[in-house]
C-alpha cells in the first residue's frame, strides 16, 4: 500500500464566528503533531467560506497570514455537502484527471466549522490508513455546554463511544484520496454528503473503519444550517426521541 505523505484537512464554513476560531486551533494543532511524529509530511488546511457575511472570513484570514498550511476558497452554495465537495476537489487539483493510484499518497480528513479536533487527530488517521484502512470515521461527542441536560442524555445512550460503531459522522471522516476518487466522491446533496460516500465505500469493497481512537468535540446547537443535518437531527431527538432515527 502507498505510504500517505501529503494529508489535506478540508472545512466547510457558513457564518461560525461563534465557534470557527476554536475549531482552526485545534486543525492547526493536529497538524503541528502530524510534522513532529511524521517529519516531511506535506499538511495543507482548506477553508470553504460558503457565503459567509459574518466574521468567519476575517478569521480565517488570520490563520492564513501566519501559517502557510492554511489557505481559504470562497463558494456560495449554502450547502453542507457542496461546500466539502468542492473544497475537496479544490485540494485534488491535478489527481481529478489522472489515475486515481496518483492520489494515493493522499489523505483527506473532513472536520466541521462548530467541531474541535483532538491533537492526535490526524496522526490516529494516519496511523490506521497504514494499517491498511481506505477511510475513517471517526466518533463524535456532543459538547455539553448550553445543552439540556435530558437531550445530552437522550443522545448518549444513541451513542456508545465504541469500535465499529454505526455512525458517519461528515466532523469526524477520513479517506485515501485513491478511494475518495473510486468512490466518486462527496455527492451534490444538501446534507447526508458524509453517510452516502461511506456506504459506497463499503459496498466498493474498501476497508472502512469505524473507531472511536479519534473522538472530535462538536456543538450541541439545535439552531441548523442544514434541516436535516446535525443540528437538525437534534432539534428533533429533544422534541421527540421516539419519532427520530439513529444518526
Amino acid at each position: 500500500m502507498t505510504p500517505i505523505d501529503r494529508v489535506a484537512v478540508v472545512i466547510p464554513v457558513h457564518n461560525e464566528e461563534e465557534h470557527l476560531e476554536r475549531a482552526l486551533s485545534g486543525v492547526e494543532a493536529a497538524a503541528s503533531a502530524v510534522q513532529l511524529v511524521q517529519p516531511g509530511t506535506d499538511v495543507t488546511v482548506l477553508v470553504v467560506l460558503d457565503s459567509c457575511t459574518d466574521g468567519s472570513a476575517e478569521i480565517t484570514s488570520g490563520f492564513t497570514t501566519r501559517n502557510r498550511c492554511f489557505s481559504a476558497h470562497t463558494v456560495d452554495f449554502r450547502s453542507v455537502g457542496r461546500s466539502r465537495r468542492s473544497g475537496t476537489w479544490e485540494v485534488l487539483g491535478a489527481a481529478n484527471d489522472r489515475s486515481p493510484d496518483d492520489a494515493a499518497g493522499l489523505w483527506l480528513a473532513n472536520t466541521d466549522a462548530d467541531s474541535v479536533v483532538p491533537a492526535n487527530w490526524l496522526v490516529g488517521q494516519l496511523a490506521l490508513a497504514a494499517a491498511g484502512a481506505d477511510a475513517v470515521l471517526g466518533s463524535v461527542e456532543m459538547d455539553p455546554a448550553g445543552v439540556a441536560p435530558e437531550l445530552l442524555s437522550r443522545w448518549q445512550s444513541l451513542h456508545l463511544f465504541e469500535e465499529d460503531h454505526t455512525h458517519v459522522f461528515g466532523a469526524n471522516f477520513g479517506i485515501r484520496a485513491s478511494a475518495y476518487l473510486v468512490a466518486g466522491g462527496f455527492p451534490r446533496y444538501l446534507v447526508h454528503e458524509d453517510r452516502v460516500l461511506a456506504a459506497r465505500l463499503r459496498e466498493k469493497g474498501f476497508d472502512v473503519r469505524a473507531t472511536d481512537t479519534v473522538r472530535v468535540r462538536t456543538s450541541g446547537r439545535t439552531e441548523a444550517r442544514a434541516p436535516e443535518g446535525f443540528g437538525g437531527y437534534l432539534r428533533m431527538l429533544g422534541m421527540d426521541p421516539e419519532l427520530t432515527p439513529e444518526r
